[in-house]
């Protein structure tokens, strides 16, 4: 497969969201039962934020659609802004979608600017899938304190909370 574009920091490739994170991501082991359920949802709140600030600070790869904009695909209703850590992982994409031969263009993009400002210049909701199809995918959906509160689908219901 050959792809073209630029990695961030003169050459250097991206870092994956694990490397930041280092232990969040491993499997957590299973709640027990003296655990109370509010502790676990605390620490899943928790994890979760640390990989959305790894995320933000991180260079992704997202490639161009026919007409020259990001690629996307929409899942439930939701527009995702299809984003990989690495080239590896493009290509793996590519690979499954049977268009590994084909050359594959692509921009790099902050994190936060694709929550921050691409997001919000899609129609309806949208989120950020972090390789799609892969074993380490992740989503970033389009609610308050992940997306700007305008287009969080769930800021209403946030703003009663507040």
């Amino acid at each position: 497969m050959t792809m073209n574009g630029a990695t961030a920091g003169g050459g250097e490739r991206p870092l994956r969201l694990a490397d930041l994170a280092g232990p969040l991501t491993e499997a957590a082991p299973p709640p027990s039962a003296a655990e109370p359920a509010q502790d676990r949802i605390a620490a899943a709140r928790a994890e979760f934020a640390a990989l959305l600030g790894a995320f933000r600070r991180t260079a992704v790869l997202v490639p161009d659609n026919a007409e020259g904009g990001l690629w996307t695909a929409e899942q439930g209703g939701i527009r995702w802004i299809c984003a990989f850590s690495d080239e590896a992982a493009l290509a793996r994409f590519a690979v499954a979608r049977g268009e590994g031969a084909r050359e594959w263009s692509y921009r790099t993009v902050l994190g936060a600017r694709l929550l921050d400002v691409m997001v919000p210049l899609l129609d309806g909701p949208a989120g950020v899938a972090l390789d799609a199809g892969g074993p380490d995918g992740m989503l970033f959906p389009p609610v308050v304190g992940v997306v700007p509160d305008a287009v969080a689908v769930d800021a209403e219901d946030a703003g009663e909370l507040r």
